[in-house]
């Protein structure tokens, strides 16, 4: 068998191809790795939350009816009449008006001198009027279908359509022509849905939906027979 014999040249040149693929091979592999040192360079550590505080949402405090004043000296006149209450209690609802005793629809609020009167929810004035027979009137609107009435006012801090927070001062204490024995005082009512309603039920408690049918419910049994009164009518 004859011996092919390889040129010298030939030999030289397929070691400089090998030696020439070589390095382009390794020029691209550097090329690749410098590329993805620069994309982890790119890439940001975060060390803190990524939900800054102000980003929680803050889950409101359950609101709460107040009642409609804030001195502490104010004493409870004359309460809601309740058929289901004592003769005591009773007595204490009744008001007295040219001959005629007459069942209170609302609550009564006294001091000697006159006191700062607020609104026992945020709202919106619907109506301030003076009246011959209440004096000076201011009825709110609130959620869940409440209004609130304020009457024999000898100030007013609100006008129609104003929006009013919780606890905001809208006029002070005075007296009517129905309540004169009851001198200085606020003759407070509220209504649920158009019904009128016991205000001491509400006063403290947490105004939710389940919670003021709950209560209505208890003021519809109380008083059964009694026909549904409209916020404007001139009656105490």
């Amino acid at each position: 068998m004859k011996k092919l014999r390889l040129k010298k040249g030939i030999i030289i040149g397929a070691y400089l191809i090998a030696f020439s693929l070589t390095g382009m091979g390794a020029y691209f592999i550097s090329q690749n790795m410098q590329a993805n040192n620069e994309t982890n360079e790119d890439i940001e550590y975060v060390n803190k939350s990524i939900i800054d505080d102000k980003d929680i949402e803050v889950i409101k405090e359950e609101e709460k009816m107040v009642k409609p004043y804030t001195n502490d000296q104010v004493q409870t006149l004359k309460y809601f009449y309740d058929y289901q209450a004592d003769n005591e209690k009773q007595e204490k609802s009744i008001l007295y008006h040219e001959n005629t005793y007459i069942q209170n629809s609302g609550m009564d609020f006294g001091l000697t001198d006159p006191f700062e009167v607020v609104s026992v929810l945020d709202g919106t004035v619907i109506d301030v009027r003076e009246d011959e027979l209440l004096g000076n009137v201011i009825e709110i609107k609130h959620d869940n279908n409440f209004i609130s009435s304020y009457q024999s006012l000898s100030e007013v801090s609100v006008k129609k359509n104003d929006t009013v927070k919780q606890g905001q001062v809208i006029g002070k204490s005075g007296t009517n022509a129905i309540d004169q024995d009851l001198g200085n005082h606020l003759h407070f009512e509220l209504y649920k849905s158009g019904t009128i309603v016991d205000p001491s039920k509400y006063f403290d408690q947490v105004i939710t939906e389940d919670s003021s049918k709950k209560a209505t419910e208890e003021n519809t049994n109380t008083d059964s027979t009694t026909e549904e009164n409209k916020p404007n009518e001139e009656t105490e």
